[in-house]
């Protein structure tokens, strides 16, 4: 007898939390579709990808040159680029997204790793070291701003 009354009890617990479910509005559902930001893919590609390749000046090496996933396997791992070419393929694009995306956190520059690392520690980057020298000087430098535009949800343009 008493388990048959458990039986009942459990069974009426799960169809009261499935109605409370189904009827009251989710805790995160207002905050997701209130804005919350994402990382445009096509922003990436047009903009902020091709930093990764930019020769910035002689006392800085392309991103690129360290980051390539064969002599850095590690964190901010870049697609190898195919013999001659000069961007990446759609497909290896799309692996650097993923790789990049990991390390930011979408509308927060402060929690976000990168751009962090590669900028001056006086200018609000970290304190460890980076062997291909901090990349950015200042957070108003051009490409840190494309990056932090990228990392604030900016989309790009239509097609």
């Amino acid at each position: 007898m008493i388990s048959k009354i458990c039986v009942k009890r459990i069974a009426a617990s799960f169809v009261v939390a499935a109605a409370v479910a189904i009827c009251a509005p989710a805790p995160f559902a207002a905050a997701q579709s209130g804005g919350a930001k994402t990382l445009d893919y096509e922003y990436f590609k047009t903009k902020v990808e091709p930093i990764f390749l930019k020769h910035r000046s002689e006392n800085h090496a392309r991103c690129y040159a360290c980051h390539e996933i064969t002599k850095h396997p590690n964190g901010l791992s870049l697609q190898s680029l195919p013999p001659g070419a000069t961007i990446w393929t759609e497909e290896q694009s799309r692996m650097n997204f993923q790789t990049v995306s990991k390390l930011v956190v979408p509308g927060n520059l402060d929690a976000s790793l990168f751009p962090h690392h590669p900028l001056a520690p006086e200018a609000g980057g970290d304190t460890r070291v980076h062997n291909g020298g901090r990349q950015f000087e200042s957070q108003s430098d051009p490409d840190f701003q494309t990056i932090l535009a990228w990392i604030k949800g900016e989309k790009a343009p239509a097609r």
